[in-house]
């Protein structure tokens, strides 16, 4: 059997011949050294070496640039650093805008509510995973989430716009006020709130951050800054359109001492026409905080507003203490 080779595609063949363009110079350069060895002059032996050294530095360079990933070449053509804050902003938006259509367009827009299902990795203070918890997560659009805690969910953490409370085996109890502020610094800097609700905010800045590799998925960075001092950067995949990391940075006000928070979305599933991810991990200063693996989603379901008062966690530990005199008699 006779095996021929595969041609090029039309990519190989425009490289090809923008290469042989590019290195032809070179080549001409290197047939006119060609010399008899007999005749060569000893003491011209460094100098030929060093020109020889040259020509294949050019030939190493040249070939870089052609064959180098596509993202590395873009990245080199536009440096973000050299864009105007107009146009940088505006490739910044078109990128967001490209990614909204990515997650549903409308569809994730419009989403009023959502109840998913899965399991939460606890963790020890050194960053460990000490086990996993089931939990069931409902969220009100914009400010609201219920998240109820183990197989009978008498374990919750409710959250509502600036108010926010916990349910335990002592009763309900207002939400420390530094858990609370860590709460709604998470919810503002939170891709899907700015997305959905901050893209025309007139106190953010946005930026243009440049092309990188993320998570091995080339990416085009976006950066966003308030007025509260947080700086969000935001990864997204280049082949999805879908965002795969952000970092927020922010300095301590006691300290001074620069903070960043890292979120990672991986394992995206289409819930309702709406791009979801089912694993979502949070580090702070490169030490995990969170990670919950999600296994069931919906969207736009029916949940009655007053899950999230105070009142139903009230009503809701009265009736489990009724139920406990009960088994004790």
């Amino acid at each position: 059997m006779r095996i021929l080779p595969k041609p090029f595609s039309t990519r190989n063949r425009t490289n090809a011949n923008r290469g042989n363009a590019l290195l032809r110079p070179a080549l001409l350069e290197i047939d006119a050294l060609q010399i008899d060895v007999l005749q060569i002059n000893p003491l011209k032996v460094g100098a030929l070496r060093i020109h020889m050294l040259h020509i294949a530095a050019f030939l190493l360079v040249t070939l870089l640039v052609i064959f180098a990933p596509p993202a590395l070449r873009t990245a080199r053509a536009q440096n973000p650093d050299d864009m105007m804050p107009a146009a940088s902003a505006t490739k910044a938006k078109s990128i967001m805008t490209q990614a909204i259509t990515a997650l549903g367009g409308d569809a994730y827009l419009k989403v009023r509510n959502s109840d998913c299902k899965g399991r939460a990795a606890q963790f020890e203070h050194s960053g460990g995973v000490v086990g996993y918890v089931q939990f069931h997560d409902y969220r009100q659009m914009p400010d609201k989430n219920r998240m109820e805690y183990g197989p009978k969910g008498n374990i919750v953490n409710l959250y509502a716009g600036k108010e926010g409370w916990t349910l335990d085996r002592g009763g309900v109890s207002d939400v420390p006020a530094q858990d609370m502020a860590d709460y709604q610094e998470t919810s503002n800097t939170d891709v899907n709130t700015i997305l959905r609700y901050r893209m025309n905010d007139s106190s953010l800045v946005f930026r243009y951050s440049g092309a990188d590799v993320v998570d091995l998925k080339e990416a085009d960075w976006v950066e966003i800054a308030d007025h509260e001092g947080h700086t969000i950067r935001i990864a997204f995949d280049r082949k999805t359109g879908l965002p795969i990391r952000t970092v927020v940075s922010q300095r301590e006000a006691e300290t001074g001492d620069r903070i960043q928070r890292s979120t990672y979305y991986t394992s995206y599933h289409v819930i309702d026409g709406i791009q979801t991810p089912f694993q979502v991990s949070r580090f702070r200063n490169d030490q995990q905080t969170y990670q919950v693996f999600y296994e069931s989603c919906q969207y736009n379901t029916e949940l009655a507003p007053e899950m999230f008062t105070r009142a139903s966690l009230d009503s809701y530990f009265a009736s489990t203490a009724k139920k406990g005199k009960g088994n004790k008699k």
